[in-house]
């Protein structure tokens, strides 16, 4: 064993698996460590279970990277949790540490106390979409979930609108089934709610259904669904805005959900210990600030509400935090404050970020958070995750030049690392198989189970 450097890399996924395929090409050892059994990230729980054309080639991708030989793997250890940052930072002695932890957390519905009725009521956007993506698999070992008819949605990005047509999906899925009528989610997806009724003769109104309804504190043209840069020309943002509604119109012809625009959230309803209603004040936008309209509150009584406000990183302790991200002080290489040699990747390094902007502006801004708003179509997820191993691959390359005055580990410091590792992966039984592990704990596929 020569001496080298060693680089632990905390979650898998698009940037994960991207730091250690650049490392490793540099003939740098790597070791991922993630949260789940499958170093995927929200491939398997935030993309919705339509995409899975696009989630089994990403997955093949990172697949290939992290069965790279100066590489291995770790599953089922959570930073913060399974093991402490504090202990991986002043003892294991690597080289650098690489944060590619993602943005898990959803972001709280500013509205005091409510999270008190998770469950009892409502529901986060990131549990729900996690939820139904494993839905038709009896064994996943989540817990179910009641899509109550009349469900409101809390958002307005395009995150919410993926709320919206699940939440009607499964709504259907349900009522069809009642009448003896079997359809999955896939082909409901595919057909949309309307045609799917149609075909049985049937409507929303004629099963009994409400549907459920988006609430926004956005105008509906001020929703963010495209991008518009802040110094766009008049007709470029009067294009932008039309492109929006045509979003809304085409979402809707197929997926017949009500948007209630200029409302926010300031207050709960409950009874009998659940969450039963939102009260909600108007909104007024100007100079992208919002304000709410004193004395406009409006009580909306509902069986169910999700919250589709985005994703935040969560707070891992030993890392500091400016506000809802971690602290960067060197935005080229995602440095930490304070930390020596611990950088942060994709969705930890920066909080909102509207992910065609991200798209449409050169890499030269910072990351945004994929999770903040899910793509329509998917290409535009192509595009992003092709973005998101650009911008690692360039950050690698700033950190590899951080890292150039650093003294190369010694072959016993690297041994003693490698032992390390081994005993980390023996309570939770991996053996270093990547490929076997992996084909071992995928679950099963909704398409692979329909003739869809």
């Amino acid at each position: 064993m020569k001496p080298g450097y060693y680089i632990a890399i905390f979650g898998g996924a698009v940037a994960g698996s991207e730091a250690a395929s650049e490392l490793n090409a540099n003939g740098i050892r790597t070791v991922v460590f993630d949260q789940n059994a499958l170093p995927y990230g929200k491939l398997e729980s935030g993309l919705p279970k339509w995409h899975y054309k696009l989630r089994d080639r990403q997955e093949e991708k990172i697949d290939e990277k992290l069965a790279h030989s100066l590489s291995r793997f770790v599953p089922n250890v959570k930073l913060g949790e399974d093991v402490d940052f504090k202990d991986i930072y002043d003892h294991w002695g690597f080289t650098a540490i690489l944060l590619a932890t993602g943005a898990w957390r959803d972001r709280p519905l500013p509205v005091a106390g409510i999270d008190s009725y998770i469950n009892k009521g409502l529901y986060y956007m990131n549990a729900l979409v996690n939820w139904f993506n494993h839905n038709h698999d009896p064994d996943s070992g989540l817990a179910d979930m009641d899509i109550a008819d009349g469900a409101i949605i809390i958002g307005g990005g395009l995150a919410s609108l993926d709320v919206a047509k699940i939440v009607l999906i499964e709504s259907v899925r349900n009522a069809l089934k009642e009448r003896g009528i079997i359809e999955n989610a896939l082909t409901i997806e595919h057909q949309g709610v309307v045609k799917i009724l149609e075909d049985h003769g049937l409507s929303l109104e004629k099963l009994g259904l409400k549907g459920c309804r988006l609430f926004t504190r956005h105008s509906i043209t001020g929703m963010p669904l495209t991008s518009i840069p802040e110094d766009a020309p008049a007709e470029e943002v009067e294009k932008a805005m039309a492109s929006r509604e045509k979003i809304l119109a085409k979402v809707q012809e197929k997926f017949p959900f009500e948007i209630i625009p200029n409302m926010a959230p300031v207050d709960k309803i409950i009874r009998d210990g659940r969450l039963t209603g939102i009260v909600f004040e108007k909104t007024q936008e100007k100079d992208g600030k919002f304000t709410n309209i004193p004395g406009s509150r409006t009580e909306v009584e509902t069986p169910l509400v999700i919250s589709a406000i985005g994703s935040i990183p969560e707070h891992i302790p030993g890392i500091p935090m400016k506000g809802e991200i971690y602290d960067v002080e060197n935005i080229a290489t995602g440095k930490i404050r304070g930390l020596k040699n611990v950088f942060a990747l994709g969705n930890a390094v920066t909080g909102r970020g509207n992910i065609r902007q991200s798209q449409m502006h050169s890499r030269q801004v910072s990351e945004s958070i994929v999770d903040q708003y899910l793509a329509w179509k998917e290409e535009d997820y192509k595009e992003i995750f092709d973005s998101a191993e650009n911008r690692v691959a360039a950050r690698i390359g700033s950190i590899l030049e951080a890292l150039r005055q650093e003294t190369m580990l010694s072959a016993e410091q690297i041994g003693k690392i490698e032992t390390a590792i081994t005993d980390m992966q023996k309570p939770v039984k991996y053996d270093g198989q990547y490929q076997a592990w992996i084909k071992t704990h995928l679950p099963p596929r909704l398409e692979n189970q329909t003739d869809h």
